[in-house]
């Protein structure tokens, strides 16, 4: 997917492991199926996963990870990844890396409908109140921080660079009304920053994890206002945006929208022919913003 992604593979997690936490080594090694796009994971045994950075911006996540997750896993509602061990870089690998206790479930299939999308969608709200309501205290800002105006430049290029595949004019649409939308007053909270479908698990049709905190930190809530696109169909967004409460105004929610829009064109013209799974997801949560005008 990268021209500069390091080169993995079972052998060498095999001896990350031998050397560096040899307790470990007579567990079974076998990659796990993924979409994503920033890291490799491979099974550790039963109970354990191996999760090893594909580039070097990734691995700048790590550190923050190991120091970050364990207390947010205490105030939310549902698992997220815990680390039991941070590895460096050996064996001919650069990065440090990570392994983290099994979460079962999971990723939701973005072409088929959940079981209780009503309840899902009830949990996701659920948990974004949770992870709001952390003390933000020493925080890091989150890696979509910044005011959606500081992407208009960048986003129309894209909207240009994809006429043909996408709808521009309701791709502009969009845009515009998130840009016109007034700006977060409050206070900075703690975001996922990127919750879409291979960062959740579901069981039973229910939210049971959520996953790959790489983009966490504290920003505008509405970066989270992606999953209501980007997880949901137009029903369950409804009860999502309920639960929530009134907080969620029409001008978090324009954001959010331009949110989803933004990241999803950025994907789209970024793995339209390297990751047919992520271009897909793409061009779903596209087809969803653009359902019913720039206010839906």
């Amino acid at each position: 997917m990268h021209a500069d992604e390091a080169d993995i593979d079972e052998d060498l997690v095999g001896r990350l492991i031998a050397a560096q936490f040899p307790a470990w080594a007579g567990l079974g090694v076998r990659r796990v199926g993924s979409a994503g796009t920033s890291n490799v994971m491979y099974r550790l045994g039963r109970d354990m996963v191996v999760r090893l950075p594909r580039l070097a911006g990734s691995a700048e996540d790590v550190e923050r990870e190991h120091r970050w997750l364990p207390r947010l896993a205490a105030a939310l509602p549902v698992a997220i990844p815990v680390p039991l061990a941070q590895g460096v870089p050996g064996e001919g690998y650069p990065y440090a890396w990570s392994v983290f206790r099994w979460l079962d479930g999971a990723t939701p299939d973005p072409g088929r409908p959940l079981a209780e999308p009503g309840l899902f969608a009830k949990d996701v709200a659920e948990f974004l109140i949770a992870l709001r309501g952390v003390d933000p205290a020493g925080a890091p800002a989150a890696y979509r921080c910044e005011p959606l105006a500081e992407r208009d430049g960048s986003t129309r290029e894209v909207i240009a660079g994809l006429r043909g595949l996408v709808d521009a004019g309701a791709a502009a649409a969009v845009w515009d009304a998130a840009l016109r939308a007034p700006a977060w007053q409050g206070p900075a909270v703690w975001v996922h920053g990127d919750l879409q479908p291979g960062n959740v698990l579901v069981d039973r049709g229910r939210l049971s994890a959520v996953i790959d905190f790489a983009c966490m930190g504290v920003g505008d809530p509405a970066v989270d206002l992606i999953s209501a696109w980007y997880l949901m169909d137009a029903g369950a967004r409804e009860a999502f945006r309920a639960a929530l409460g009134p907080g969620t105004d029409d001008a978090m929610w324009a954001r959010g929208r331009g949110w989803a829009l933004t990241i999803a064109l950025n994907e789209l013209r970024y793995y339209r022919e390297t990751n047919p799974v992520m271009a897909d997801i793409a061009r779903r949560v596209l087809s969803r913003l653009f359902e019913g005008g720039s206010g839906s």
